[in-house]
């Protein structure tokens, strides 16, 4: 029930956040292994890459790959979520007054992170080659052109085997691994600090609220590099051998941006992904604690595990 609970948490985050993902991804791409000021900028910001999306390729392109989305909240939040409400209940998260350890959140919430990641990749591969699909006058990286979830898993197998629909996986459960364990532990640490000193107690999920943005502002900042690393590895088009064209990993990727676009790069997209990140982790964590007083009251949870 556990696992459930946090895919559905995830599912109706992933809803209102799916269009500043669309808008993170187009960033991240733009100007792909060219040095500053010399490629064509057509996303200058958030309101104007909203606005151009919308201009060119109208107002349903903000929730371009939305059902593999969805279906990758589900994968991905159920596994971490799941994991990591199994971790607390079976006692590995806190000492003996109850409190959260902080590297055994960390610990958990980074596993749980990269286990998710592993079964969602695939997901989020599709994902982002959708998001990534525009209009020519707006284009940026590798255009797929799939027209939809399951013709580009097909197109995908059919081209790579089963091994393609994991392309780019390592680079995810980094990604995952570093995002889960930053925000969890954020998260848990921040709103049991303000129950305890009795701050936001005003509505029974105000302090979730509150807790849920400082796991948003810290899940940003230590996500986006390696968020900005998997979106090239996931684009980037591959040869007869499922090879990428571009980059062979997350080193190579790494390097290559480095040397061509400069550190600041990995920083691409920032602001569409904490707009991103802050209704999501909001949502995501907010719909965790009620689904899961819903689960205590209708009688499914186990209060002790013995």
């Amino acid at each position: 029930m556990d696992f459930l609970v946090g895919g559905l948490a995830g599912v109706g985050a992933g809803f209102f956040s799916n269009p500043f993902d669309v808008v993170k991804t187009r960033m991240q791409l733009q100007g792909e292994l060219q040095a500053r000021g010399q490629h064509q900028v057509y996303y200058k910001n958030v309101p104007h890459a909203i606005y151009m999306i919308v201009k060119h390729d109208g107002v349903t392109a903000l929730q371009k790959g939305l059902v593999p989305a969805l279906w990758f909240q589900l994968v991905v939040n159920g596994v971490r979520l799941g994991i990591y409400q199994h971790a607390d209940d079976y006692g590995l998260l806190r000492d003996e007054k109850n409190n959260t350890k902080f590297i055994n959140s960390m610990f958990f919430g980074s596993l749980a992170g990269m286990i998710g990641a592993f079964f969602g990749s695939p997901l989020q591969l599709v994902k982002t080659q959708l998001m990534s699909y525009s209009s020519e006058k707006i284009a940026v990286g590798t255009q797929h052109a799939h027209r939809g979830m399951f013709y580009a898993i097909t197109k995908i197998y059919g081209k790579s085997g089963l091994s393609g629909l994991w392309r780019g996986a390592h680079g995810m459960m980094i990604r995952n691994s570093i995002g889960s364990a930053s925000q969890i532990a954020s998260y848990s640490m921040s709103k049991e600090w303000m129950d305890e000193n009795d701050l936001f107690q005003q509505s029974k999920y105000l302090s979730a609220f509150v807790a849920s943005n400082i796991g948003a502002v810290t899940k940003t900042v230590t996500l986006t590099p390696m968020d900005v690393i998997m979106t090239r590895l996931y684009n980037q088009a591959v040869d007869v051998n499922g090879r990428g064209l571009l980059y062979s990993g997350i080193v190579d990727c790494a390097h290559k941006i480095t040397k061509t676009e400069g550190l600041l790069a990995f920083y691409k997209g920032i602001g569409p992904s904490y707009l991103r990140q802050a209704p999501h982790t909001v949502l995501l964590l907010v719909f965790w604690d009620m689904l899961k007083d819903l689960e205590k009251t209708l009688g499914f949870r186990k209060l002790d595990v013995n």
